[in-house]
């Protein structure tokens, strides 16, 4: 072949390698953008979970049908009612037929009514409670549509007292703290003008306590200490009731009074009251 017609070979040679030199790296950068966009739409769609956006799933949510009172509502599950005891929680009596309707237990069973009637709510159990209490109650956390801890917002704002049935639940401490706050702020039933925490007194009553004078433990030295007990719960004669549940903490003003009772009336051996939740001897550990 003679060099006039190779040159021309050589050519077309090169410029064929340039252009494909030129497709292959445009298709390997369109790769890798392709990549990059496939990766950034992966981040960009990632949903933010229930918890960190307070919302709830419409399909968890059940339709109030009546409120009880400040802690008891009755709500419909798949067609049929059921009745739901708050956990963590106790407003004054309003429907006892045993007592009569107790400080500020219109005011809080007004409140839960004026919040949760006819509203859609989701239901939490917790496993240290149980599902079912002895009057066959479901035993349930409230929550709002928009998020709203029912139960705690209760106690938050004075309408409730902090309660602890035996054995502590998992938002036990965050209730206290609550009620806390409550009392330090004299809120609801813990204004002085209202009931000053003692809710155990009949509405509209001056809500003054009797003093009883309670022997302590027969393994201490002979003394007495004197307690003042809400009239309510008292005996006809002003005795200290030991044959059923008539106490709470909340009875009492200091760990002192709850002591002497939980011990006057058996101990760990009759703790009726429920005084002594972790069964160690000493009752109402949190009072001063």
């Amino acid at each position: 072949m003679s060099k006039k017609g190779f040159a021309p070979i050589v050519i077309v040679l090169i410029i064929a390698c340039l252009v494909a030199s030129g497709i292959g790296s445009f298709i390997y950068t369109s790769r890798q953008h392709s990549n990059v966009l496939t990766t950034n739409s992966f981040v960009t769609t990632t949903v933010p979970t229930e918890i960190t956006t307070g919302t709830i799933n419409k399909a968890d949510l059940v339709k109030v049908v009546s409120v009880v009172d400040g802690d008891t509502i009755k709500v419909s599950i798949d067609g049929v009612t059921q009745t739901v005891r708050l956990i963590g929680i106790d407003t004054p009596e309003t429907v006892d037929p045993r007592k009569p309707v107790q400080c500020f237990g219109q005011e809080a069973s007004n409140k839960a009514k004026s919040i949760l009637s006819n509203q859609m709510v989701r239901l939490e159990s917790d496993l240290s409670q149980g599902d079912l209490d002895k009057y066959q109650r479901l035993l349930r956390y409230v929550f709002l549509e928009d998020g709203t801890f029912f139960n705690k917002l209760m106690i938050a704002e004075g309408y409730a007292h902090e309660y602890t049935y035996v054995i502590p639940y998992e938002y036990q401490e965050e209730f206290k703290n609550a009620e806390k706050s409550a009392r330090e702020a004299q809120l609801g039933l813990w204004s002085p003008s209202m009931c000053n925490g003692d809710t155990t007194s009949s509405a509209g009553s001056s809500g003054q306590s009797t003093t009883t004078v309670v022997p302590t433990s027969s393994t201490l030295p002979p003394q007495t200490t004197v307690i003042t007990v809400p009239p309510t719960t008292t005996s006809a004669n002003g005795e200290i009731i030991c044959s059923y549940n008539a106490y709470n903490c909340s009875n009492f003003k200091t760990h002192a009074e709850a002591q002497a009772v939980f011990e006057y009336c058996g101990g760990v051996n009759n703790d009726v009251h429920k005084l002594d939740a972790d069964k160690d001897g000493i009752a109402c550990e949190a009072l001063p």
